[in-house]
């Protein structure tokens, strides 16, 4: 079986612009530059000849694909795909206690310690097992030859990293600006990122990337 993976960041939001952080608790909507990147990325890719669009339960996620939901794409969402649990950093202003909690648990993960999580939030390993789940789905659905998956940064960065067989402690390998693109290709148990990073939908324009 193969199958072709458009995976995408969600476009921005207000708390993004403002640097709070969201998790899987904060459900806030995509900001004007954020529709306008959504809208920039329709307008790209509206040709691909997608046969499923794949969200997570977040409403950013539904906006940023929307037009291809509205376009007659079957859509379906999948709680496998949501952002990690940031737990008590949910919707909290930046601060130095903040950012000093984020950094040791970020640089924990890139030193292989992957059970280590902010407190009630998730851990990689949580999120690998979900989104492990999400992608069987996906794979199960045969006749889907061409999917558009719309997800989240740090799940993201996970994501592409067991599915690209590198270690989970080198998630911060792949960036993740807001309606970025990987493609991935699968066949024969095996996925292959075949376009790294593409943000060439916002060529030419004014729309920030965060």
């Amino acid at each position: 079986m193969n199958k072709t993976l458009y995976i995408i960041r969600h476009g921005e939001t207000d708390l993004n612009k403002r640097g709070i952080v969201q998790g899987r608790g904060v459900n806030s909507p995509l900001n004007e530059t954020g529709l306008k990147q959504a809208a920039a990325f329709y307008r790209y890719y509206k040709d691909v000849p997608f046969d499923r669009v794949y969200t997570s339960t977040l409403l950013r996620t539904h906006q940023t694909v929307a037009s291809f939901i509205e376009a007659g794409v079957p859509w379906t969402q999948l709680q496998g795909l949501d952002e990690i649990g940031w737990g008590n950093y949910e919707g909290l202003e930046q601060s130095a206690g903040l950012l000093e909690g984020f950094s040791a648990v970020t640089s924990a993960w890139a030193q292989g310690q992957l059970n280590v999580s902010v407190e009630g939030g998730e851990t990689p390993l949580q999120v690998v097992e979900r989104q492990n789940q999400a992608i069987n789905t996906i794979l199960s659905k045969e006749d889907d030859k061409v999917v558009l998956v719309c997800m989240h940064g740090r799940a993201m960065r996970i994501l592409l990293c067991w599915l690209s067989g590198k270690p989970l402690r080198e998630m911060d390998d792949f960036p993740h600006a807001n309606t970025s693109l990987y493609k991935v290709h699968y066949s024969k148990g095996a996925f292959n990122i075949i376009d790294f990073y593409n943000l060439d939908h916002l060529k030419d324009s004014d729309l920030t990337v965060k």
